[in-house]
């Protein structure tokens, strides 16, 4: 459906690209990385808000065009929703829904409408004006409102950024759900692996404009290449793999919990700082072998300055979890 050859844009001293990207029907693609590598430029690229230095996009096997060669930018079939939404103030929410529903049959448009507040959360405002809302309100009703308009391939960036936690979670899970059942394809621009682990089929990372990776998301995960791309996934250790493991060399890529306590002979260290998380802490051990910090979890609290042995919960990792370049 979606088609990217070797695609490169030049903007004062940043370059996106050269990229190759396909996107196969029903697909949801997740795009990761530090904010100003590029993340919001490809998908203004994609959508045809900007025009290419070099190389082509196309969509449904037709070219997609910049503003250069467009009146109005903007492909044809694809639904692309910003950071900062393009909602009527002045209008009720479900109003704002409906613009993109057919008013001849009003049945219908309430029945749609109706199902869309309830996917977002949001029945009981369904006639307040949109500009009494919150950020994050006014954010659930431009996702409702580009829903709406049943695009044949969707674009977001940031989509649940300034939704408070407590709606997040479940929102996230709603929408994500929702484009999988309806068979919408859908590629997402986020720095929050939360809303990748589980919904997002494959993930591009980018860095400074260069693609790092293009995997499917459990094995990029698994099996990162590089430090940066398993950080995106949240806090990571990077050790000596002969730390655990005498035989084997190279830098070692472990998540918290990849290591656990030992209750035989293991990596010596001593308890600096515990972190409570609910369910289970975060310890802060310091290694005795080579000073180093290292973050663990642990399901019970441990004493500041308590001598621990640590070992890997999988002995496997070290296989493939090597930094590789």
């Amino acid at each position: 459906m979606l088609k990217l050859n070797a695609v490169k844009y030049n903007f004062e001293d940043f370059t996106l690209g050269p990229l190759n990207l396909e996107l196969k029907k029903d697909s949801i693609i997740a795009v990761m990385g530090e904010s100003g590598c590029g993340k919001s430029t490809l998908l203004e690229l994609i959508y045809g808000l900007r025009d290419l230095n070099e190389g082509q996009i196309f969509w449904n096997d037709k070219k997609v065009l910049g503003p250069a060669y467009n009146l109005v930018p903007g492909a044809k079939n694809m639904n692309y929703l910003a950071q900062h939404d393009q909602l009527m103030p002045y209008s009720s929410v479900a109003s704002n829904i409906q613009k993109f529903i057919s008013r001849q049959e009003p049945k219908k448009s309430n029945q749609v409408t109706s199902g869309l507040l309830d996917l977002i959360d949001m029945k009981d405002y369904r006639g307040r004006e949109v500009k009494t809302l919150s950020g994050g309100q006014k954010q659930r009703v431009a996702l409702a409102q580009i829903l709406a308009s049943r695009p044949q391939l969707l674009l977001l960036d940031e989509p649940f950024n300034f939704i408070d936690t407590f709606q997040r979670v479940k929102l996230r899970r709603h929408i994500l759900d929702y484009l999988k059942r309806e068979k919408i394809p859908c590629i997402y621009a986020t720095h929050d692996s939360a809303d990748v682990l589980g919904f997002a089929d494959k993930i591009l990372v980018l860095k400074n404009g260069i693609k790092m990776a293009f995997e499917k998301t459990e094995q990029l995960f698994k099996t990162p290449e590089t430090f940066y791309t398993a950080s995106l996934f949240g806090e990571v250790n990077l050790c000596e793999a002969q730390l655990f493991d005498p035989e084997k060399k190279g830098g070692l890529m472990l998540y918290p919990e990849d290591i656990q306590r030992s209750k035989k002979k293991g990596v010596q260290a001593e308890v600096k700082k515990c972190y409570f998380q609910g369910s289970q802490y975060l310890i802060e051990a310091k290694i005795l072998k080579t000073r180093q910090i290292i973050n663990f979890i642990s399901e019970k609290k441990l004493k500041f300055k308590a001598k621990i042995e640590l070992e890997l919960r999988d002995k496997n990792l070290i296989d493939y979890r090597l930094v590789k370049n």
